[in-house]
């Protein structure tokens, strides 16, 4: 009879929990995947939509040999279609060598172009290459975000315009001042954008630009929600969020891969032009990678906090350890400032090198501290510093004697059993001053013995 009065308490009270514990995974499972969209919204904002870091980008594309390469064939290309090269150079000869400059012209080809490759690897030129990106960017995001009656793209396109360049090339070929005054207004420019994909490119732009922000927001607010809802078993779920931010960047990680791949394969029409291709889609998903490596990286930090909060052997021995020292909280948040600043001068994630996320990171840290100081007040609140010096002890003098290996421990027997004896009478002094329970010191007892397996006599 009493099992049976007992069995609708039991479940009234675990269906509310159970159904709390479901709700909270479900949360952190899209949680995760809205991670995974935030990584690449955060990529489009700040890498191909903002001027100042795709002219950064457009630089390191420069700077890329296969790249360059590739710029100085289209670069001659474009030189050899609009201009008569072998004219030029029958203009130039003598009347006897004239009939040559054809062949000239056709034997020059290879030769413009690496001369061309050498004139991109020059300050001048790299400073038109990164001004013709600006201004093709600038104007593209004047056309896309609306940018009035300035810009249109009416009867037109959005392209970078590489015709200052492509004189630089024609002075390097030496093809003549009157050569390079005959290029046509239209020679050397990259469509970035037809106008007919105008409306298609605003509606993704606008999209992009406010999807980075409620993503991210929506991602943590569905990760706090999870964790609160959480309670009883909170470290799990923060566990489980850590786990969901690894997926997440991975993931990303991963289509990256699997889209460069599509991507290359467009692009690349001879296997001469693949390397540039690749490093076209390395380099310009670059911050891609960054984010997807924060996310990783948070995720590992939620995994390690959840651990260090544990009931594992080491993580109790660490916090043990430090109870004396988070007690006290001008040295708790002293380390902690300590960390805060080596953080954002290292700046290792996006978020800690801008203000907003950064300050938010730091508030989160703080919290966590805070939550690790109650913690192990209330596990070891009679804890000392004499207490966590002689555990550190240990634990170094352990690791030197795993370090030093069997060999060492036989020539060394006595002096070992000698320092276990020492420290077993320390750990007695310890518990007769009530700084160890019984327990807590047959528990050190045993692990002292541990390494070598020695029997100590009383």
């Amino acid at each position: 009879m009493a099992d049976d009065a007992d069995a609708p308490t039991a479940e009234v009270v675990t269906s509310p929990a159970l159904r709390h514990r479901k709700l909270a995974f479900t949360l952190i499972a899209v949680a995760s995947l809205i991670a995974f969209l935030a990584i690449f919204a955060l990529w489009a904002n700040r890498q191909l939509l903002n001027t100042d870091n795709w002219t950064d980008t457009s630089s390191e594309l420069l700077e890329n040999d296969a790249i360059r390469g590739q710029i100085s064939i289209f670069l001659v290309d474009q030189l050899y279609d609009n201009v008569d090269v072998a004219g030029s150079l029958e203009e130039a000869l003598p009347p006897r060598a004239q009939p040559l400059a054809g062949p000239a012209a056709g034997a020059l080809k290879d030769v413009a172009v690496r001369g061309t490759n050498q004139l991109l690897d020059r300050p001048r030129p790299q400073a038109l290459w990164e001004q013709a990106n600006r201004r093709a960017h600038t104007r593209l995001m004047n056309v896309v975000e609306g940018g009035g009656d300035v810009v249109s793209t009416e009867g037109g396109n959005v392209t970078l315009d590489l015709k200052e360049l492509l004189g630089q090339t024609a002075e390097r070929v030496g093809v003549g001042a009157r050569a390079e005054a005959r290029i046509p207004p239209d020679a050397a420019e990259i469509t970035i954008m037809e106008s007919d994909n105008l409306k298609l490119a605003q509606d993704l732009v606008r999209l992009l630009k406010a999807s980075a922000v409620v993503l991210v927001l929506l991602m943590l607010v569905l990760f706090a929600t999870s964790i609160y809802l959480a309670s009883g078993w909170r470290r799990r779920a923060l566990r489980a969020a850590g786990f969901g931010l690894l997926l997440a960047g991975a993931a990303a990680l991963v289509a990256r891969m699997l889209a460069g791949n599509a991507v290359v394969g467009a692009l690349a029409s001879t296997e001469s032009v693949r390397p540039a291709a690749e490093a076209v889609w390395s380099i310009s998903t670059s911050l891609l990678v960054e984010a997807a490596s924060a996310a990783l990286l948070y995720g590992i930090v939620a995994i390690g906090a959840a651990w260090l909060a544990g009931p594992t052997s080491w993580a109790t021995s660490i916090r043990r350890t430090l109870a004396p020292y988070l007690r006290e909280p001008r040295i708790a948040w002293g380390a902690l400032a300590v960390i805060v600043l080596i953080l954002l001068a290292w700046g290792p994630t996006p978020a800690l090198r801008r203000p907003l996320p950064a300050l938010l990171l730091v508030g989160l840290l703080a919290l966590g501290v805070e939550a690790l100081r109650r913690q192990t007040a209330r596990e070891f609140p009679d804890a000392s510093r004499e207490e966590s010096r002689a555990r550190v002890r240990d634990r170094m003098a352990g690791m030197g004697r795993w370090v030093r290996g069997p060999a060492a421990h036989a020539n060394g027997n006595g002096a070992l059993g000698a320092a276990r004896l020492e420290q077993l009478e320390r750990l007695g002094r310890l518990r007769d001053s009530g700084v160890l329970s019984a327990s807590e010191f047959e528990r050190e007892k045993t692990a002292l013995m541990e390494p070598t397996g020695e029997r100590v006599v009383m």
